[in-house]
């Protein structure tokens, strides 16, 4: 048996029920801790932090370079420019929007995303 989102061998016992997928542990812990953007105590945490030590992940800075650099930008054209899937983009950009780094927002009828201040 194989996980069905990473494709590494399963044993049997060692296999988790996700969306009707069999996963391995890790795949499993991935999609139950996904973080959410609208989480009121996550920016608390998050914004504490920042005023002690604002560090970014490499994909969180290439995020928010990308976007002070560009402007405004949909979730595809970041995800296509940067070489990243769309689940990495909404789990680094959650965090940027807790540390209230950056935001989306709507233009038109497209959802961009931007630098919290602008």
């Amino acid at each position: 048996m194989r996980c069905a989102r990473c494709g590494c061998e399963l044993s049997e016992g060692n296999t988790y029920e996700f969306g009707g997928q069999t996963l391995c542990e890790d795949c499993y812990i991935d999609r139950m801790a996904t973080p959410k953007t609208c989480d009121p105590w996550a920016v608390y945490t998050a914004k504490r932090t920042v005023e002690k030590n604002p560090t970014l992940t490499p994909l969180q800075q290439k995020i928010y370079d990308f976007i002070s650099h560009r402007g405004p930008a949909d979730m595809e054209t970041i995800c296509s420019e940067l070489s990243i899937t769309e689940e990495d983009f909404r789990t680094a950009f959650a965090v940027l929007r807790h540390m209230e780094l950056c935001k989306a927002s709507k233009q038109g009828d497209k959802v961009v995303y931007t630098l919290f201040n602008s």
